[in-house]
């Protein structure tokens, strides 16, 4: 017979608490869990690895997700466990009305949401990635963090309740700690084998030191963030480099680098999410140290997909870790992503972030961008779709694919007269779609901050702490918005032929352009083969680069006039993640030549794949037509170079010096593929020869064989220098 707490421990040690805020409730569940959730030491990691999940329960709590509830697996253990159903169903209905997932759905605006369902954008809909301060965690230990809290507690003494939480959350992390080192303990006696003997008795003595008091070495500092990473569920560690580096100068080398190796495998096998290196302080001096070396030697080493890496670069980072990158490049790896401080750093403090915290910067997620332990901003509140919006203007609003209105009305696009009244109808439907996104992001971060709050990661982001107020509801110090842009290119190639062959050249009417749309080109091919020779973003080409120029000005100005509910304003950014395809999908003919349904859809802020011709110069040059100083998402930039090329000497001194120029004009991040074409074709046609094989995607790697075949496609369709 099961104990209630063996059964379902998130939702017994919420009921328990009975009467209290829920905010104290949800910290006495994680700490239920804490009690009762699996942990082990996997084989050969030798890693403190626990859960929020326990297998078979029907509540839980993730970072991502919020407060999850299942009905049906609680009616299920209420029938085989009936001396427990009574209550088991009474949580169940204490549970019910913070279903975070099923509570974002109802509060949502049911035409915005239908709107959204078309792929002209998404908003809101998860909790979002953060990167909280390991550093605390790891110089503090728990102890420590109850001192602040008890500080603060003093001077907030209104606010008890949430310090009751943070507290409570915090015995979770003890005894987190105390089922670990008796387990290390267990392993130690029961082992025969020399090697894991020495382990298990390293380990039990960093045991002994934490999780309350602080890491000295690196088997108390591994061993500390993996407990509580993975409890919190596996988000991004951030900043390894900087929060990991006392303890690594504290111990031996081989010790040192044992133990980051063991995490390097842990990251592999949990999919951990983004990784930063390197980097500037406010007075830009470099923070490359000993460990950004060793996690560039573990990358080249293991040639793994993941970690998501991405590594910091600026005015006076060492030509030696510009060559490095660039020999870690070469392996195909797609890593690391390079972000350019000289401009995501004035891109924050224009949003008020100031020097001293904008150099703290690092990526979470594929690209967000973030504070590290000091916001919550990091995440991707929503994405709108360009080429969606085009349609809107060109049908005054409705959509093609669905057959009704659903956006507002811009006029009748076959008397518009000028290219201007085009630009003018397209403006209001990106504002208006915009509007869409940003009002769906708000009520999901409504509805998350009253329904999951978190006592763990307002325990370790400046700003929760010090105000009593939650990670989820205005708490951290920043609080900022990102949206996404995607089919920029592929909408600014439209209006470039719609501008040439329509307007300038009067080839075509519009009445003309907007029958071939409604046919799909069928009955018009010639037509769509005279406008695919209009010229094309991503080829250094003043005529389309305008165009991108001003749609990408509007859009970045019309975002920075929203609010979050986090307590920031709302910004640009783009990283398609798998989502290329889809957007494509969404849109009818379009009329760059794009037809209805074509899953082929640009998939950065670069070309349309395959449309950049005139090489990796002028690609550079047309992306630096965006002003990426008012981007704070991650902006993804996307090239891919011949691998019998790159991997010379030559080929990577020239890669460098075509990244710095990039980053000199302006440019903000850089990914990239390093292939050879042949073999991808190869690759799809046998993946059983090619289950190593990775390439980058948008914002993350994977490998190639894992893709759907679309994404297999638009990786294929980039062009390759």
């Amino acid at each position: 017979m099961k104990d209630l707490y063996e059964l379902e421990p998130f939702g017994a040690g919420y009921h328990a608490a009975a009467g209290r805020p829920h905010n104290v409730r949800m910290a006495a569940a994680l700490k239920a869990v804490a009690a009762h959730s699996p942990i082990c030491f996997v084989k050969g990691e030798y890693l403190p690895c626990s859960s929020p999940t326990v297998p078979g329960s029907g509540a839980f709590y993730t970072f991502g997700s919020g407060l999850a509830f299942d009905a049906g697996r609680f009616e299920e253990n209420a029938k085989e466990h009936p001396e427990l159903a009574d209550t088991l169903r009474d949580i169940a209905e204490e549970l019910r009305p913070y279903n975070t997932g099923e509570q974002v759905g109802i509060c949502r605006d049911r035409y915005q949401a239908e709107i959204a369902s078309t792929g002209a954008c998404w908003g809101g809909g998860w909790a979002g990635h953060s990167n909280p301060d390991y550093d605390r965690l790891l110089s503090l230990g728990t102890e420590g963090i109850r001192k602040l809290i008890a500080k603060y507690r003093g001077i907030n003494p209104e606010e008890a309740d949430f310090y009751d939480g943070c507290e409570i959350v915090l015995d979770a992390v003890d005894i987190l700690g105390d089922r670990f080192l008796a387990l290390a303990e267990k392993s130690e006696a029961e082992t025969s084998d020399p090697a894991e003997k020495r382990i298990y008795a390293e380990l039990c003595a960093a045991l002994r030191q934490i999780p309350r008091r602080p890491a000295r070495n690196m088997c108390e500092a591994v061993s500390l963030f993996w407990m509580v990473f993975t409890f919190d569920g596996i988000d991004s560690p951030g900043r390894l480099d900087q929060f990991f580096l006392p303890a690594w100068e504290a111990t031996e080398k081989e010790n040192a680098l044992f133990w980051l190796d063991r995490l390097w495998q842990a990251f592999h096998r949990t999919r951990t999410w983004n990784l930063c290196i390197s980097g500037s302080d406010e007075n830009w001096n470099d923070k490359t140290n000993a460990v950004s070396w060793a996690v560039l030697d573990l990358a080249e080493k293991y040639r793994y997909q993941t970690p998501n890496i991405t590594m910091r670069v600026h005015r006076n980072t060492p030509e030696a870790l510009w060559k490095r990158a660039a020999e870690v490049l070469s392996t195909g790896i797609g890593m690391p992503a390079l972000y350019n401080d000289e401009v995501v750093c004035p891109a924050l403090e224009k949003m008020g972030i100031p020097p001293e915290h904008s150099h703290l910067y690092c990526m979470n997620g594929c690209n967000q961008i973030d504070i590290m332990g000091k916001s919550h901003m990091g995440l991707e509140d929503g994405e709108v779709n360009f080429g969606k919006c085009l349609e809107y203007a060109l049908w005054d609003g409705f959509d093609t694919m669905r057959g009704r209105q659903l956006s507002i009305h811009t006029g009748n696009a076959a008397k518009f007269g000028t290219f201007d009244e085009l630009m003018t109808a397209l403006y209001r439907q990106i504002d208006y779609v915009t509007d869409v996104s940003v009002s769906l992001s708000i009520s999901s971060q409504m509805t998350y901050a009253r329904t999951a709050p978190s006592p763990l990661r307002s325990c370790l982001l400046d700003g929760c702490l010090e105000t009593g107020r939650d990670y989820k509801n205005g708490g951290p110090l920043y609080g900022d918005g990102q949206v996404l842009s995607e089919g920029m290119p592929d909408c600014v190639d439209s209006l470039a032929a719609v501008k040439k062959f329509v307007f300038e050249e009067k080839r075509f009417t519009m009445a003309d352009l907007l029958d071939a749309l409604s046919k799909n080109f069928e009955g018009y091919e010639a037509m769509q083969a005279t406008l695919m020779t209009a010229p094309k973003f991503g080829n250094d080409d003043p005529y389309v680069d305008g165009i991108m120029k001003d749609l990408s000005d509007h859009w970045f100005a019309y975002l920075k006039t929203k609010h979050t509910f986090r307590g920031g304003t709302f910004a640009g950014g783009c990283s398609t993640f798998s989502r290329a395809a889809d957007n494509g999908r969404a849109c009818p003919a379009l009329p760059n030549g794009h037809l209805r349904g074509d899953p082929m859809f640009a998939d950065c802020i670069g070309a349309v794949p395959g449309q950049d011709v005139c090489g990796p110069t002028a690609a550079v040059k047309s992306a630096l037509t965006y002003d990426q100083t008012e981007v704070t998402s991650g902006f993804v930039f996307q090239l891919r170079f011949d691998k019998a090329l790159f991997g010379t000497e030559k080929g990577m001194e020239s890669f460098v010096h075509l990244a710095k120029a990039y980053f000199a004009g302006g440019g903000q991040q850089l990914s990239v593929n390093v292939l050879s074409g042949e073999e991808l074709k190869e690759a799809q046609k046998h993946p059983e020869k090619y289950g190593d094989l990775i390439v980058r995607v948008g914002g993350y790697s994977d490998y190639f064989v894992r893709l759907s075949r679309d994404l297999q496609d638009n990786v294929i369709a980039r062009t390759e220098y």
